[in-house]
């Protein structure tokens, strides 16, 4: 279930981050022009101060008093005549108007020599340049944060402030950039600008477009440093470390357990809010959603839908077959953050870390001993059981379930385990481990006198003795 979940989180959290980088983009986009024409205006100012300078320097007083006053007249006679022809704008000069006509015409004469990025201004060439560069002149005082333009930092300020000044004037929600109410108006006027070419989906935003295409395209642009899987998405990469960090910023405030997603918690917030009303017919058990009332319903229909194209064995879901690909690819995307041990699944390395913290989370009500692991304290609660297994031939008892079934299996003499390699057969599955290593061209046990290796403990227990021996009568000479 919990694959499950975090399957369906992807999804959430990748359309969290494309309205978040839309938004982004679109207020970028606005500012880069509000900066742009700033800076044209001021070029203006120089270039009228500086024809005005000129043309004092050729003309006496008189004449330079007569042409300012024609020059006067004639600017207010033609002040804002200046109309585009295609949207009606109107610019105070006629050089204002030639680049504005770029928008219409998609003219963009300016052409950055580093990455070739063309732009309709001169000046955005100039704040572009910032990017290779790394010049980030405006500085915010409160944090520290620096940017590259200044209508940035002032759209940055309002984080500080909490100014939302842009809103809506149909829903009252506000914002703090005026391009992310412009890309929220199309929700209420169902404007869908943005195309896929190749299946003709629609959509509001163009960083949602440029996140659809990568379904056709098949392209995963982010990938974990840790484990080296790729994502389509920059939040779905970030949510997905915190598996390796461990880390679950978001907390029930009701019974105060964490989750490591904002949309595991609202999921989680169902128990406390309302009843489990979905019902299993075959077995009578509650779940609290529907998904998981039809993912249970597949445990009695026995159906498994994924199968594994390695080896064809066939799961339950989709998580389920994830999981057990690593089986073929080798894959362990969990790290130990102590000892660098690397796990396959999440759950393995929890347990795995009990070595390194000493916790042992299984006690026995009876004793109060507690355990590292489950199994121990099952074998740990065989002592403290009235009822010992009795073998009715012998009588011998048994306070274990497994010893007393090796002790079936060699009172009966049935040699059940057979070796693959040689048809040798054996009663336990340890004579076997043992038998095994005579095929294998391993030697673990070395004397520490003659470094001599053996096959078997005891042939090197029998070797030691005249090793010692033998050492002990050169000493004896000396």
């Amino acid at each position: 279930m919990a694959f499950i979940k975090e399957e369906s989180e992807d999804v959430k959290i990748e359309e969290a981050f494309r309205v978040k980088q839309e938004d982004t983009d679109t207020q970028t986009g606005l500012m880069a022009l509000k900066e742009d024409n700033q800076e044209l205006n001021e070029k203006e100012d120089k270039d009228e101060k500086h024809d005005f300078m000129t043309e004092e320097n050729i003309f006496n007083c008189s004449e330079t008093e007569k042409t300012l006053s024609r020059k006067k007249a004639k600017k207010t006679a033609t002040k804002g005549n200046y109309t585009c022809q295609q949207c009606g704008k109107i610019f105070n000069q006629n050089r204002n108007l030639t680049v504005h006509m770029r928008v219409h015409t998609g003219e963009k004469p300016y052409t950055c020599q580093q990455c070739g990025k063309s732009f309709s201004q001169k000046a955005s060439v100039k704040v572009h340049m910032r990017v290779h560069t790394g010049e980030n002149p405006y500085t915010c005082q409160q944090c520290g944060k620096s940017f590259n333009r200044k209508g940035n930092l002032t759209v940055h300020m309002r984080v500080h402030t909490r100014e939302t000044p842009f809103s809506c004037q149909q829903c009252g929600k506000s914002f703090t950039q005026k391009g992310s109410l412009k890309v929220h108006m199309r929700i209420h006027t169902g404007e869908n600008p943005f195309t896929c070419q190749e299946c003709g989906k629609n959509f509001i935003r163009k960083a949602s477009l440029k996140s659809h295409m990568r379904v056709h395209t098949g392209e995963k642009p982010f990938t974990c440093s840790q484990c080296g899987t790729s994502f389509k998405h920059k939040g779905t990469l970030n949510a997905h470390m915190r598996i390796h960090t461990g880390e679950k910023p978001f907390v029930c405030g009701q019974c105060g357990k964490s989750f490591r997603f904002t949309v595991t918690l609202s999921h989680h917030m169902i128990i406390h809010t309302r009843e489990k009303r979905f019902i299993c017919h075959q077995c009578g058990r509650n779940f609290t959603d529907k998904k998981h009332l039809k993912n249970h319903v597949k445990i009695h229909l026995g159906e498994k839908p994924f199968m594994c194209h390695h080896c064809g064995k066939t799961c339950k879901n989709k998580a389920n077959l994830e999981v057990h690909i690593r089986v073929h690819t080798g894959e362990k995307p969990f790290p130990c953050p102590q000892c660098g041990k690397r796990f396959a699944l999440k759950g393995n390395r929890e347990v795995h870390m009990r070595l390194h913290t000493g916790e042992k989370p299984y006690k026995c009500l009876k004793c109060k001993k507690s355990f590292m692991y489950l199994r121990e304290l099952k074998c740990h609660l065989q002592t403290h059981s009235q009822k010992k297994l009795q073998h009715s031939v012998c009588e011998n008892k048994f306070t274990k379930r497994s010893n007393f079934k090796n002790h079936l299996f060699v009172r009966s003499g049935e040699r059940r385990i057979n070796c693959d390699q040689c048809d040798k057969k054996f009663l336990l599955s340890s004579h076997l481990q043992i038998h095994l290593k005579s095929h294998a061209d391993v030697r673990p046990y070395s004397c520490s006198f003659c470094r001599k290796s053996f096959k078997w403990l005891s042939s090197l227990k029998w070797h030691q003795k005249t090793c010692i021996s033998v050492k002990s009568k050169l000493l004896s000479y000396k």
